[in-house]
């Protein structure tokens, strides 16, 4: 009752109005609260409701644009749950935030997404995982040759009220970056991005082997279709164990006490270029004790001219 009293005193319209008019004030709530409650508050019938929603739907830029805001949220949560909330914990999540929005609502998005919590078959998903996202290197971080196996991972990073996620990819061979990006959000479209601003600069054969750990990011459909269409071969760390990617976390380590944690940013456009920078600082200038205290530059340099011979 006291949802139904909220959503009317709110409404642009009163349950008298005409349908076409309550039927666009129950679509400006659709997600903020309970269908039934919706309509009822409305004196819609429900399959009226669904009609209008479905067809209206493709062209509704509103409707799209809450959808996207819901979705990457719910990834957001999901990820630093480690993939443990199911949808009513992130439905709560996201109401002590202010969201409206109904478990029903998120359990649709996280089944569109496929999200599907841990803690559901918690045994048999792991058994599948270890089948399907296969570990080929087994903490064996000593390569023979460049583009042989690239590592990669995503870090966050908050200052101010501002927070950013950088995904960066290295090769093993010789440690140098070999591509990374900056974005507000943690999604399938940041490590995919990534990864094409690496293939495009480095232009590895098919022997490619891409370690990372198993975020839904980069487990996505998306990114897998991806890989297979490349032919390269795609390595997951095991569940819960950062030492099967230990490299990227010794990198993330040293960029934040080298640089991120040691600067106030002033702005966005300060805190990109800080980073630009120590990209080129870090494959450039900075000796690396496994590369003999040569930097990845000068390891890579080496290389070729050895392959010239």
């Amino acid at each position: 009752m006291e949802s139904i009293v909220e959503i009317l005193k709110s409404a642009p319209c009163t349950p008298k109005a005409p349908l076409r008019q309550r039927l666009y004030a129950a679509e400006q709530l659709y997600g903020k609260y309970n269908v039934h409650v919706i309509c009822n508050a409305f004196d819609i019938p429900r399959g009226t409701f669904y009609n209008h929603v479905l067809r209206n739907k493709k062209d509704n830029t509103w409707y799209a644009k809450r959808r996207e805001e819901l979705r990457l949220r719910i990834q957001e949560i999901f990820d630093e749950s480690n993939q443990v909330f199911g949808a009513a914990k992130i439905a709560a999540v996201m109401k002590n935030e202010g969201f409206k929005i109904s478990n029903e609502m998120v359990r649709t998005l996280m089944r569109d997404m496929g999200l599907v919590s841990i803690r559901q078959s918690a045994k048999k998903l792991y058994e599948d995982e270890g089948r399907k996202y296969k570990n080929h290197l087994n903490q064996e971080f000593d390569t023979c040759k460049l583009n042989e196996v690239w590592v990669s991972d995503v870090t966050y990073f908050k200052y101010s009220e501002n927070a950013y996620y950088i995904c960066v990819i290295i090769d093993l061979f010789s440690r140098m970056v070999v591509g990374y990006k900056i974005s507000k959000t943690n999604s399938t479209q940041l490590v995919k991005s990534t990864f094409q601003i690496a293939y495009k600069a480095r232009q590895p054969d098919s022997s490619l082997v891409f370690h990372t750990d198993r975020g839904s990011n980069y487990r996505s459909k998306t990114m897998n279709d991806y890989m297979r269409s490349l032919n390269i071969t795609h390595s997951f760390s095991r569940a819960h164990v950062p030492y099967d990617n230990s490299v990227m976390e010794s990198f993330f380590a040293s960029m934040k006490r080298e640089e991120l944690y040691r600067t106030k940013y002033r702005s966005e456009s300060d805190f990109r270029s800080a980073v630009d920078k120590y990209m080129i600082f870090y494959n450039t200038k900075r000796p690396h004790k496994k590369l003999q205290y040569k930097t990845p530059e000068q390891k890579e340099e080496y290389a070729l001219k050895l392959k010239d011979f």
